[in-house]
């Protein structure tokens, strides 16, 4: 009788390492891509929750072509965003500096007691500074917040994030961020039916777990000495140290995440045309803008998620052919 070879494939994944908490609840965000039209490159929401429908599938590649196919849905609710400021970014040799800003005065008494902005510096006195060094600005981006009490969730306090400006040339972009600063933002203006974008949120946090819920690792026997659910040996006796990919306990989920080229299948500006009788579970009823993305969303309801441009779009799509939609 032959020898035969014994199967033991690595248990865990060294993905996504460190597996710590997120820093802030507000998605950081890389990289952007470059658009020629002046407009947001992003945009943020809340998750309200999930739903399914049917879609006439449009891509010739796939063998469901021209065919109804179920899709699992996520809505995100999706008020408009405040532009607090303008900020001018120089290129130095340590990378991105900033150079100048210039805030508005035209902000609630709520958002300005949240974010705290200068007061002693006039609107026209920051615009006229970033135009003065017109030629040093590399990048141009605006301050928005978020405005929590147009959405459903009970929230006062504002998110402040920066979204870069996208355009053909600076003058451009300056431009543009000067016609919007002070003024609420639709993300009908940044985003349109169709499209491909890319998603940042943070994951449902899962607290302190073992190693078999958290790197999935087998489960030993009965008779197993120390331990049931861990590994056998966590390392050698020399050298006398703990290796760090060795699956340990720690913290599970509550880590920032990015997915890609996720399709927006439908937008509207009344919530409760898609707001089910009493709400969503641990949302409430949405009622204003709204986008819904096909498949699932990174983190539990309320959760902010931020929206960009897509950077890997293969083309421009159609907006899609919803034959039912789950209200």
């Amino acid at each position: 009788m032959g020898h035969r070879k014994k199967h033991a494939p690595r248990r865990g994944s060294l993905a996504f390492r460190p597996r710590a908490r997120a820093k802030s609840l507000v998605p950081r965000v890389r990289y952007w891509p470059e658009i020629q039209e002046p407009r947001l490159l992003g945009f943020a929401g809340y998750k309200a929750g999930m739903t399914y429908g049917f879609i006439v599938e449009d891509n010739q590649a796939s063998i469901n072509y021209g065919k109804e196919t179920f899709c699992p849905l996520t809505i995100i609710d999706s008020p408009p965003v405040w532009v607090c400021a303008v900020r001018a970014y120089e290129s130095t040799t340590n990378g991105l500096k900033t150079l100048t800003e210039a805030w508005t005065k035209n902000l609630p008494k709520d958002i300005v007691r949240a974010l705290k902005p200068p007061a002693n510096v006039s609107t026209d006195q920051g615009v006229k500074k970033i135009e003065e060094n017109l030629s040093r600005v590399k990048e141009l981006r605006v301050i928005a917040c978020t405005d929590p009490r147009d959405a459903g969730i009970g929230k006062k306090k504002p998110e402040v994030m920066e979204i870069p400006v996208g355009g053909s040339s600076v003058q451009e972009k300056l431009n543009y961020a000067k016609s919007i600063l002070g003024k609420k933002v639709q993300v009908s203006e940044v985003f349109s039916e169709g499209q491909l974008v890319d998603i940042m949120s943070v994951s449902k946090g899962k607290g302190f777990q073992g190693p078999v819920k958290r790197f999935g690792v087998r489960t030993l026997q009965k008779k197993s000495r120390k331990t049931k659910r861990g590994v056998g040996c966590i390392g050698a006796w020399h050298p006398a140290l703990v290796m760090s990919t060795v699956p340990r306990a720690g913290q599970m989920g509550f880590s920032q995440r990015i997915e890609f080229n996720k399709r927006i299948v439908k937008m509207g500006t009344e919530g409760k045309e898609i707001t089910s009788k009493g709400g969503f579970l641990r949302y409430g009823v949405i009622r204003g803008p709204y986008l819904i993305l096909k498949g699932s969303v990174p983190g539990p309801a309320k959760r902010l998620v931020r929206i960009r441009h897509a950077v890997r779009s293969p083309e421009k799509a159609q907006p899609p052919k919803i034959t039912y939609l789950q209200v």
